[in-house]
């Protein structure tokens, strides 16, 4: 059983549907102790970094929950964009925002040299893995979907699982222990993106 998180911030129906086709059941859960329950956990993410993380703290418990389930009994976690981008300790979009620390570093804007490059940074690109991470299996040179203004810059390069470049390169995929986290949206990446969804409800962290 697949758990996604639905606190008003995902594109829940395109997650559910990418799920479904790896031929597990999904549901979406919005409180604590269906989190607690949970045997994997996804949380997708779209729109403004305090928005998200807001909409989180605005549902009793989910929060502490989260902490819980992940980083003390280590349910497998997937983070899609901006629910990959709360990981992190804090969020400079709009001022700075608290995130929930499950990945130390912090989200910022591009800072592109070349002007000419326009932000967001949406559509398809290349990524490279630097890592023999299980569900970044078959990854390597592919090309996948994104839509973001912001980075997840990671405090330990060691939770960089896969970069991509766009002016210059960032945090594709990062990850650590029973976390794994997109900044590019797996469930509108086509083949690739599917088989990544495999490669995660196979994982055995």
């Amino acid at each position: 059983m697949i758990s996604v998180i639905d606190y008003g911030a995902g594109n829940l129906r395109s997650v559910v549907k990418a799920f479904e086709h790896s031929g597990v059941s999904v549901e979406l859960i919005s409180d604590g102790d269906s989190v607690a329950k949970a045997e994997r956990l996804v949380l997708p993410g779209v729109g403004a970094y305090n928005a998200c993380m807001q909409g989180l703290q605005n549902i009793d418990g989910m929060v502490d929950a989260l902490k819980e389930s992940v980083l003390n009994k280590g349910t497998p976690f997937l983070g899609i964009c901006v629910g990959m981008q709360l990981l992190s300790s804090i969020g400079r979009e709009f001022g700075d925002c608290k995130g929930l620390d499950f990945i130390s570093g912090e989200v910022k804007p591009f800072d592109l040299a070349d002007k000419s490059l326009k932000v967001p940074h949406m559509g398809w690109n290349t990524v490279s893995t630097t890592s023999n991470h299980p569900v970044c299996n078959g990854l390597n040179g592919q090309d996948v979907y994104f839509v973001h203004s912001y980075i997840f810059d990671t405090e330990n390069d060691a939770h960089t699982l896969a970069t991509c470049t766009y002016g210059n390169p960032f945090n594709a995929v990062v990850g650590r222990d029973n976390i794994v986290a997109t900044q590019f949206h797996p469930e509108k990446s086509q083949a690739v993106g599917l088989n990544l969804i495999d490669n995660f409800v196979k994982w055995k962290p």
